[in-house]
C-alpha cells in the first residue's frame, strides 16, 4: 500500500516542482510586458469604480438567482417525496395478493 502511495505522490511532487519553477522563471517576463499594466491596460479611478459597481451588482444578483434555483429544486424534491409517500400508502393500488 505504501509503495502505491509513493508511486502516486512522487510524479505529482515532481510535476508541482516543475510548475512552480516555470512560474518563477516566467514571472519577471510577464510583469515586464506592457510596462506592468496588465491585460486591461492603464487603470484610473473610473475603471476601478466601475469594477466595484459591477461586483456590487453581481454578487447579490448571483445569490438571488442561486436561491431561486435552489427553491425550485427543493419544491421538486418535496413533490417527488409526497408522490412517493402517497403511492406507498395506498396498498390497494399496488396490487398483489
Amino acid at each position: 500500500m505504501r509503495t502505491r502511495l509513493l508511486a502516486t505522490l512522487v510524479p505529482l511532487a515532481c510535476a508541482l516542482q516543475g510548475a512552480l519553477l516555470a512560474v518563477l522563471v516566467l514571472a519577471p517576463a510577464a510583469s515586464a510586458y506592457n510596462d506592468g499594466r496588465g491585460f486591461y491596460g492603464a487603470t484610473d479611478d473610473k475603471v476601478v469604480t466601475n469594477a466595484g459597481f459591477i461586483l456590487v451588482i453581481f454578487f447579490p444578483t448571483f445569490i438571488f438567482v442561486a436561491s431561486m434555483i435552489l427553491r425550485h429544486l427543493e419544491k421538486r424534491k418535496e413533490a417527488r417525496k409526497a408522490a412517493h409517500k402517497a403511492l406507498a400508502s395506498n396498498g390497494h393500488l399496488r396490487g398483489g395478493w
